[in-house]
């Protein structure tokens, strides 16, 4: 399946875009934290493939897997300031360096993963990656990284359901907000110390996507899933700025072809990777329930909502294009 549909998008982005005439080939290093068998790494593979194929090897890229050019805010660093040319980024590490990023962190800003891509097609996403441009990390495209959503020892449907209950979170002021707003008690710790906490009881709860929720056995020490998909943050493809506006527009175009490409191919094996996790953890025992209807706990988060656009005015209007997104 995966030589397949690596053939068939070199294929479509290679009859999409001219052949350029290699003269003088540009070499780009790419950091990427994933190691063999992730979706990503795979997609930035196949990303280099690309645009060897589609620049006639005016540009190619050196893909360096597993983290070994340094840990993600060196990575962003280097990136910005060209040092490397290119990287796979979570968004979450770059709203303290992008204001406009911090969009995909607000709880229930998305309703789906769908409706996540939706919006970074529209305005939205447009004055995003202005934002991440101007500070020298350009997104060419986005990647899928899955859902985050609640387990613990009992389903939650309503935000009623989280009320007294001590809920692991990563350390951000919006997510501690985020539990508090429903009643509960945030509990932010490292990752490592999360299976522990879960098993002894000194949290009821955390949260992740069903990926991680397999891969870390967390699956092991709790009983529910509840499909909140409360936080929807993606990744992208981002190459430094300068470097990126100094190729001609036939080699951008090529170039952000096949960041489009592969881009599909992450998604696609995501989803994949991601049903497999939710059928093993469901065969383990666990006991998966949709929440068809987020409003409630989307009108939940106006107090977070309210604190955060006080001090952040100027984020009014992407969250708004967010939230009137169909």
């Amino acid at each position: 399946m995966k030589r397949t549909l690596q053939t068939s998008l070199i294929a479509a982005v290679a009859a999409t875009t001219m052949m350029a005439t290699a003269v003088s080939a540009e070499t780009w290093r790419a950091w990427n934290i994933h190691s063999d068998g992730h979706p990503n790494t795979a997609a930035m593979d196949l990303f280099a493939e690309m645009v060897d194929a589609t620049t006639n090897g005016e540009v190619k890229v050196d893909v360096f897997h597993g983290g070994v050019l340094g840990s993600q805010p060196d990575a962003l660093e280097q990136v910005s300031i060209g040092a490397i040319e290119l990287g796979n980024f979570n968004l979450g590490p770059i709203g303290p360096m992008v204001k406009e990023a911090n969009l995909v962190s607000l709880p229930f800003i998305f309703k789906s993963v769908p409706h996540m891509f939706r919006v970074l097609d529209g305005e939205a996403g447009e004055i995003m990656a202005k934002g991440m441009a101007d500070a020298g990390v350009m997104p060419i495209a986005w990647f899928d990284a899955g859902a985050r959503s609640f387990y613990s020892q009992k389903p939650i449907e309503t935000p009623d359901d989280v009320k007294g209950l001590k809920i692991r979170v990563m350390n951000n002021n919006l997510y501690t907000a985020m539990i508090s707003a429903m009643g509960g008690n945030p509990s932010p710790m490292a990752f490592a110390e999360v299976q522990q906490a879960l098993k002894t009881g000194v949290v009821d709860g955390a949260e992740n996507n069903f990926p991680s929720f397999k891969n870390v056995g967390h699956y092991e020490v709790t009983t529910h899933y509840s499909l909140s998909e409360h936080l929807i943050i993606p990744e992208c493809i981002c190459v430094n700025t300068k470097k990126f506006e100094a190729l001609s527009p036939e080699l951008q175009s090529q170039v952000r072809a096949a960041a489009k490409g592969a881009a599909l191919y992450q998604r696609a094996l995501w989803e994949v990777q991601s049903g497999q996790a939710r059928t093993e953890v469901e065969a383990a025992g666990i006991k998966v329930n949709e929440i068809e209807d987020k409003s409630p706990f989307q009108d939940a988060m106006d107090s977070v909502y309210a604190e955060y656009l006080k001090a952040n005015p100027d984020m009014k209007k992407l969250v708004d294009l967010a939230k009137s997104t169909k």
